[in-house]
């Protein structure tokens, strides 16, 4: 099956939408915004160092889906990774105090920005290369369906979710694993964030099929591509795959378009789009579409969202004040974490 979702935000009201669900909706993403924003300003600042790479305006597609998950769920990124890590719940002051390579960081320090792990949130990381964190996540998927099959666990099936970008479609890890997901039957969502650039290669340069959720076909497991600027839509085609998954139906491709407002990374300058393009994707901004949203349809007031922008900026002002009085990594720890440690 494959399925283009281009019905528009007010289409997708389901009855589990409430006021709450639509603020913490826009909560979790302005989070994420806010926090990208701040990590901009400290690199800048010279407080953090090494490649930095920026979430700003793909906020849509981790809020949309990983809001949906159970806390036993899993899910694995990729090296622009600080927001899905937010959505999954680390808190913000643990990730933050990772970029700035503190020993309390979610890493201890020692991952930074493109290896944010939190094992204790079933968060199984981000990951420096293009393709890596897809047969990692293949093997969290296996290991759920293992357990309950084999092991006769009583649990609800977990389910793994594991995002990548369009340039990683063309590697061979993404089909050997839809191969193996499909033929295992197991619990995953691959999410593809379609930004439209592999670093500075345009998307419909660098393949020979550009509508990559069409490529579940030759596997057979459904296809969908969807607005990934649009929170709702998200979480309308993520609600029925994840319970696909849940119910041992197996996996499910999802291509949300979306695009990156910032350059590749922090040390990018950005000169390869046109300014034509990037106004284009800038005026649907999904955070400024889903408070319209809000506003329009009375679930909530100006007043009420100003109040939760405020609330943000105080989280990150926490994490940035938690990040700069942790201590630094001790010398003598350097070869600390290499292995397991005897509790």
């Amino acid at each position: 099956m494959q399925e283009k979702i281009t019905v528009p935000l007010t289409s997708f009201i389901s009855s589990d939408l409430s006021k709450n669900i639509l603020f913490e909706l826009y909560e979790d993403m302005l989070l994420g915004r806010k926090f990208e924003d701040m990590c901009a300003q400290m690199y800048y600042r010279g407080k953090m160092f090494g490649f930095v790479h920026l979430y700003n305006g793909q906020e849509a597609i981790s809020t949309g889906i990983i809001k949906l998950l159970k806390r036993t769920d899993y899910v694995s990124s990729t090296y622009r990774d600080h927001v899905h890590a937010l959505s999954k719940g680390v808190s913000p002051k643990s990730v933050m105090a990772e970029l700035f390579g503190k020993e309390t960081g979610c890493s201890r320090g020692r991952g930074g920005s493109m290896h944010i792990f939190s094992a204790e949130h079933n968060f199984l990381g981000g990951f420096a290369f293009i393709g890596e964190g897809i047969p990692v996540a293949t093997g969290s998927a296996f290991q759920s369906i293992y357990r309950k099959q084999v092991l006769k666990s009583n649990n609800v099936l977990d389910i793994t979710v594991c995002f990548f970008g369009d340039g990683t479609t063309n590697n061979g890890q993404f089909f050997e694993c839809l191969n193996m997901a499909v033929l295992w039957k197991l619990p995953i969502l691959f999410i593809v964030e379609n930004n439209q650039w592999a670093i500075g290669m345009a998307h419909q340069r660098s393949t020979s099929s550009p509508e990559i959720y069409k490529k579940a076909q030759a596997f057979g497991l459904p296809g969908i591509e969807v607005d990934g600027m649009d929170v709702l839509a998200v979480r309308h085609v993520a609600q029925e795959a994840i319970h696909r998954a849940r119910a041992g139906e197996g996996p499910t491709l999802i291509e949300a378009l979306t695009y990156r407002f910032r350059g590749h990374s922090l040390a990018d300058p950005d000169e390869l789009r046109a300014r034509e393009e990037k106004d284009g994707w800038l005026v649907r901004d999904p955070i400024k579409r889903l408070k319209k949203y809000i506003c329009d349809n009375s679930f909530g007031t100006v007043s009420e969202l100003n109040t939760i922008d405020a609330n943000v900026k105080n989280i990150i002002g926490d994490a940035i004040d938690f990040a700069l009085s942790s201590p630094e990594p001790k010398i003598e720890d350097l070869k600390r974490y290499l292995f397991v440690e005897e509790e």
